[in-house]
């Protein structure tokens, strides 16, 4: 295993640009995503912007966008 920083190689230029949905809580409890610098996206915890970050290929991230748009997970907030 080597050592990353947020999930991306620690020589990586620049860093990503992470944002919130602007129906984001304003307690700081949110996900946040970013394009990485190879073209993956990163989901992590806004309160723990340290800590570790979940990396998804664009398909994934558009089949759950696509999903999410659908109404597939309502149920889970009802």
């Amino acid at each position: 295993m080597t050592a990353s920083d947020n999930g991306m190689p620690p020589a990586r230029p620049g860093k990503p640009d992470w944002r919130k949905s602007r129906h984001s809580n304003p307690n700081g409890n949110c996900v946040e995503l970013a394009v990485l610098p190879d073209g993956r996206v990163g989901m992590r915890n806004s309160r723990y912007p340290a800590g570790p970050v979940l990396v998804y290929g664009i398909p994934d991230i558009e089949s759950f966008i696509r999903a999410a748009k659908e109404g597939e997970f309502d149920d889970l907030i009802r």
